[in-house]
C-alpha cells in the first residue's frame, strides 16, 4: 500500500530513476543524468509545445511538493532527481530532435557545472525545495535557449 511518504519518495526520485545508481553501485552520482535521459525519452513522445510545457509545469509543481515534504534545508540529495526531469522538460519545449539533443546537453552542462552558467548556482543557494527545483529551471532555460538557437539555424 502506498503511503504519503512513499509517494513523495517515488515522485522526488522521478519514479525511482534517482535510486537506480545508488542501488547498483552504492553512489547516487550521475542520477540526475539518468533522470534527464528518462525525461528526454518521455519528452520525445509528447506534443512539442503544449505537451512538454504541461509536463514541465506538472513536474515542477508535484516535484516541489515531493521535495518540500522531506524538509531539505540546503543539501540536494543525489537521489532527488525530479528537479532534473522538470528542467529537461523545460529545455525541450517546442523543439525538434536536434534542438532537443542540444537542449539536453546544454541543460546538463549548466546543471552540473553550476558556475558556468550565471544564475544557476544563485538559484540553488535559495535553499530548501525552492532552491532544489530553481537551479534546474534556470539550467533548463539555458538548454531551451541553445536548443532554439540550433533549431533556428537548422531551419
Amino acid at each position: 500500500m502506498f503511503t504519503l511518504p512513499s509517494v513523495a519518495r517515488l515522485v522526488a526520485s522521478f519514479f525511482g530513476s534517482g535510486l537506480l545508481l545508488g542501488r547498483m553501485r552504492g553512489s547516487d552520482g550521475g542520477s540526475g543524468t539518468i533522470a534527464a535521459l528518462l525525461a528526454l525519452a518521455v519528452s520525445f513522445f509528447l506534443p512539442a509545445l503544449w505537451g512538454r510545457l504541461a509536463a514541465f509545469a506538472l513536474t515542477l509543481a508535484v516535484g516541489y511538493w515531493a521535495v518540500n515534504s522531506f524538509r531539505f534545508e540546503r543539501d540536494d540529495p543525489g537521489w532527488v532527481v525530479v528537479d532534473e526531469a522538470a528542467g529537461l522538460f523545460l529545455a525541450t519545449v517546442g523543439l525538434g530532435l536536434a534542438g532537443m539533443l542540444v537542449g539536453f546537453v546544454v541543460f546538463r552542462i549548466a546543471d552540473i557545472g553550476k558556475n558556468l552558467a550565471p544564475g544557476v548556482a544563485a538559484a540553488e543557494r535559495l535553499g530548501g525545495a525552492f532552491g532544489i527545483m530553481a537551479d534546474d529551471v534556470v539550467a533548463g532555460l539555458y538548454g531551451l535557449a541553445a536548443g532554439w538557437l540550433v533549431q533556428s539555424i537548422l531551419g
